[in-house]
């Protein structure tokens, strides 16, 4: 994927959302998915005899995607795609949030979700390899920080071309408190 710099509300962030077909579309329905309050987290467009089109989003107040926002943006991003009109055929959307183990695309993602754990895969070897496991320790620069078996190392984001968090218990304990301290914090 190639490094964008995409516009947010908080500024400009680096980001690897999309590439080829799906960067174009991303740039179509990127600011009206912010205007909504959400944030694209992946799009992604495959598929040979059908396409199909992957938008993948989070709320921007944090709070979890429900049904009734992915129905939300699907009608928005298909008034959008009607009009622009930038895939020949016949596809399919399909709009959904980026899941506990999540794809960690943007810069940010890599110190909001410090000290869990995540794999990367870089384009090209590092120290004579491609995939790397470990505790996430934020960033420095734009550089990724985290923490292997071989001790702690930092990786260029340029180079990263996948990167996700590891289904835990940990995760998931995080992620089953989130809901609880949004309840928690609207008594």
């Amino acid at each position: 994927m190639a490094l964008v710099e995409a516009g947010a509300k908080a500024g400009t962030v680096l980001a690897k959302t999309s590439e080829g077909k799906a960067a174009e579309i991303e740039r179509m329905i990127a600011p009206t998915i912010a205007d909504m309050g959400y944030d694209v987290v992946r799009v992604l467009l495959s598929g040979n005899r059908r396409a199909r089109l992957q938008v993948m989003a989070e709320r921007h107040d944090g709070a979890a995607m429900n049904v009734d926002d992915c129905a939300e943006l699907s009608h928005a991003i298909s008034a959008i795609l009607d009009v622009e009109d930038p895939i020949a055929g016949a596809y399919e959307l399909e709009v959904s949030s980026p899941g506990i183990d999540r794809p960690l695309t943007r810069l940010a993602d890599f110190d909001r979700f410090t000290g869990f754990e995540a794999k990367l895969e870089t384009a090209r070897p590092i120290d004579g390899r491609k995939r790397w496991h470990g505790r996430l320790r934020g960033t420095a620069g734009e550089e990724i920080v985290i923490e292997t078996d071989a001790g702690e190392l930092a990786l260029p984001f340029s180079e990263v071309s996948k990167a996700k968090l590891v289904l835990t218990d940990e995760l998931l304990a995080a992620a089953g408190a989130a809901p609880e301290a949004a309840e928690q914090g609207t008594e």
